[in-house]
């Protein structure tokens, strides 16, 4: 049979490595390296978005007034006040920053000069998952009490007695444990996933293109460079949807903790 492309020698495929980078400067700890610039610049960016927005109260609203509006009524209606109810207020600010800063981080991944989402390291997943665990946890512990949370979030209401030895164990797992590792992994997965993908078309495509001499590897490297569009183009839309259900989520942890009823 004859292969479809001729065999790539000296070509190393993207993988999990991809992903590692030095410190940004000699002698830095290891921690302190592109993930965390672009979490500092995302930082930076947030802030002085609805700063500037906060500050432009006109009655007839500029263009970018409109688009600090939409995005805040969005976060306001869609999520905050339908996932949380009518104590959603002191909530709001919270949700309004996770979004903004998710967003940005993952958008990162198209930006040009980083190519990069930040949460494609698994490290600063968990670090976003924890923060919310802390969050809805110290809510629903401020206001049922230690054991009144434990029995809000590991006896639902209307359980036969007989099956609360079953339940009680699966609630515990399912509200304590799980909610902070698949918020975390799923976030992860998608941007890794994504990135890894663009690298597949791009870095393969780059090599097909220039770096292999057999005609077919050409046309094959010229395709898959043109396909890579496409896919930066899904990944637009699953950064930014990842941003709204790690928020919507969000909301949804917060309200379960805090409500009357499980």
């Amino acid at each position: 049979m004859i292969p479809l492309l001729v065999p790539m020698e000296g070509y190393e495929p993207p993988g999990v490595q991809s992903f590692d980078f030095p410190p940004l400067f000699p002698g830095a700890p290891a921690w302190v390296d592109r993930y965390l610039l672009q979490a500092l610049v995302a930082f930076l960016l947030v802030g002085i978005f609805w700063l500037v927005m906060a500050r432009k109260n006109k009655l007839v609203p500029s263009k970018g007034q409109f688009v600090g509006e939409s995005a805040y009524f969005f976060l306001r209606d869609s999520i905050g006040r339908d996932m949380i109810g009518h104590e959603f207020r002191k909530y709001l600010p919270f949700l309004i920053a996770v979004f903004s800063f998710v967003l940005v981080n993952n958008l990162w991944g198209i930006f040009p000069l980083t190519l990069l989402p930040t949460a494609s390291h698994v490290g600063w997943a968990y670090g976003l998952a924890g923060m919310v665990w802390i969050l809805y946890n110290a809510i629903g512990l401020r206001k049922f009490g230690p054991l009144g949370y434990l029995k809000h979030v590991t006896m639902p209401p209307g359980v036969p007695g007989y099956m609360l030895p079953i339940v009680i164990p699966l609630e515990f797992f399912s509200n304590i444990i799980v909610r902070p590792i698949t918020l975390s992994l799923r976030l992860f997965a998608n941007m890794l996933a994504g990135h890894l993908l663009v690298l597949v078309f791009v870095l393969g495509g780059e090599y097909l293109l220039v770096e292999s001499e057999p005609i077919i590897n050409k046309v094959a490297g010229g395709a898959s460079l043109i396909f890579s569009m496409a896919i930066f183009a899904l990944e637009i839309f699953v950064q930014i949807l990842q941003a709204y259900i790690f928020t919507v989520l969000t909301a949804q942890y917060i309200s379960s903790a805090s409500s009357e009823e499980h």
